[in-house]
């Protein structure tokens, strides 16, 4: 009876051994890289339902249908979108967390004490598509031009409010920018968001607002809104008929509206390039450049060390622009 007994927990001890580290493989393998790289954050620096959000999600959900992959989508809002950056920045370089990101990323680090270094903490991936800013104001009011909003903000100096997201945005800079090279004084509301920056334009509550067309597309449409000029090198197709700063007049007002992809520095290339490859699949789709299209979106797909350089050159451009801005670091 006792060698029996002796037999059997001996047979038991055996089979426990096998089944911890059974456990332990899998635990092992569900660690690796390898598996691990199946599950992609994209962290998202602002609320749900802006440009940086519709783009991520729409990545996410064509490259995780093609590429067998689960992408989650994360929203990290905050202090203008630095609660995010700075959380990407901590994460692993293991290109299984990727910040979708608009320019002020790189403003933000120059006019605010930052905890990361935005072009040496991070590596460009792809820049993905672009909407051109458009100044509107609404359909009640007077100005049914460019020159027309100037020439009240020359006689009236300070009268005249323009609203956009900020402070530390690209259409910031370009509003300083026009108000010294057009001798005007205007007023810039900061926004933490562009829609509510957008209702109270429609509101009245501000002369006008500076903002991503996709962002206005439907008050365009819907005639709630009145668009005085684009912020783009040629006219945009769905406003044919709204001439461009350029024709207005102010050809070198810089207000770029890109929306691009980074992780960690020190990614491994190969993930990196798996990234890029993702990306180029998912935007050469036609039905997704027809939902970007929809949302005025314009596919640009500036990848890998193309887009490094476009990150290094804007930096400093945007360095420059704060520095005769006369912005100061809070």
């Amino acid at each position: 009876m006792r060698t029996m007994t002796f037999r059997i927990l001996t047979i038991n001890f055996r089979a426990l051994m096998f089944f911890i580290f059974a456990a332990l493989v899998l635990l092992e393998a569900v660690s690796s890289p390898a598996l691990s790289a199946r599950l992609i954050r994209l962290i998202v620096p602002v609320p749900p339902g802006a440009n940086t959000d519709f783009i991520a999600r729409l990545m996410a959900d064509q490259i995780g249908r093609t590429e067998g992959v689960d992408l989650i989508v994360e929203n990290r809002p905050g202090a203008s979108g630095m609660i995010g950056t700075e959380f990407v920045s901590r994460q692993a370089p293991d290109g299984n967390t990727v910040l979708v990101t608009p320019p002020t990323y790189l403003i933000d680090s120059q006019i605010r004490k930052a905890p990361y270094d935005p072009v040496n903490d991070f590596e460009p991936v792809c820049s993905l598509v672009e909407s051109p800013a458009v100044l509107v104001v609404p359909q009640s009011s007077p100005f049914r031009s460019l020159a027309d909003l100037l020439n009240e903000a020359r006689e009236h100096p300070g009268q005249v409010s323009i609203a956009a997201i900020g402070p530390g945005s690209t259409f910031q800079l370009g509003l300083i920018e026009l108000m010294k090279k057009s001798n005007t004084q205007m007023t810039f509301v900061p926004y933490a968001g562009t829609a509510p920056a957008i209702t109270d334009t429609m509101g009245g509550h501000v002369s006008g607002a500076v903002s991503g067309f996709s962002v206005v597309s439907e008050a365009l449409k819907a005639g709630q809104l009145r668009a005085l000029a684009v912020v783009s090198g040629r006219r945009i197709p769905p406003l044919t008929d709204v001439p461009t700063f350029g024709e207005s007049g102010f050809p070198t007002v810089q207000m770029d509206n890109w929306f691009g992809a980074i992780v960690p520095a020190k990614t491994p290339a190969d993930r990196t390039a798996r990234l890029i490859a993702w990306f180029k699949a998912a935007m050469n789709v036609s039905e997704v450049r027809q939902k970007l299209g929809l949302q005025g979106l314009y596919p640009v797909l500036t990848c890998g060390s193309d887009f490094a350089a476009f990150i290094h050159k804007r930096y400093a451009e945007y360095g420059l622009a704060i520095k005769q801005a006369g912005l100061k670091r809070e």
